[in-house]
């Protein structure tokens, strides 16, 4: 079924939803640390909380630095983004969980839609991953026209929820906060003309968007 199109204060609505809904986790998990450090005289709880409250407090923050360049500005019309920059905003996203994140690509400077079509595959290719695994970035050709593969590599990977039924045509039409980030990614694929291809690969699911 082909997806409505929202309008564009739709789309806002429905990407600030997106944020809100990745940061409001970390962010509760700040005010409940609060709560014991303010009410618990034990030592070791007051420990556990300032523990509680460092970790999510950097995961708050590398969301928010994500959603920045993944759905914000991020520079003027036409801006380059360096490429050193998206890795260590990609890493801090994964943070230390169970995916682990393989770069590889050119240095340099890129631009501002190639980067953030970069960056939403790759938030859509730990979907792909619900076990964890090792995702494999490779940036292709030039800075200027350049091509992208993910390779998710892990156990029970599958193809990635929501852009698979996007990309396919298939999904039921209906936007939502959890499948945004899936049609805002087809659609910066189609501004940057790098059509979106969802590959089995063994026991491998590839992301690719080539030029």
């Amino acid at each position: 079924m082909k997806i409505d199109n929202p309008t564009d204060l739709e789309l806002a609505a429905l990407i600030s939803s997106k944020i809100c809904h990745d940061v409001i986790g970390p962010v509760g998990a700040i005010y409940n640390g609060m709560e014991i450090l303010d009410e618990d005289d034990d030592p070791e709880a007051k420990s556990y909380a300032l523990d509680v409250i460092r970790n999510v407090t950097e995961q708050a923050s590398a969301r928010l630095q994500f959603a920045r360049f993944a759905f914000g500005a991020a520079g003027s019309a036409g801006a380059q983004i360096d490429l050193s920059m998206a890795e260590q905003i990609s890493r801090g996203y994964l943070g230390k969980g169970k995916h682990t994140l393989i770069w590889s690509g050119p240095p340099g400077h890129m631009g501002k839609d190639y980067v953030k079509l970069l960056l939403n595959l790759l938030s859509s290719s730990v979907t792909a991953l619900p076990r964890g695994g090792e995702i494999a970035v490779s940036i292709i050709g030039t800075l200027e026209q350049p091509s992208f593969e993910i390779r998710c590599k892990g156990n029970r990977a599958r193809p990635p929820q929501y852009l698979t039924d996007i990309v396919a045509g298939t999904s039921d039409g209906e936007l939502n906060a959890m499948n945004i980030q899936a049609y805002y990614t087809w659609r910066l694929a189609g501004i940057t003309g790098m059509p979106i291809e969802i590959l089995q690969d063994g026991e491998d699911i590839l992301l690719a968007a080539r030029n």
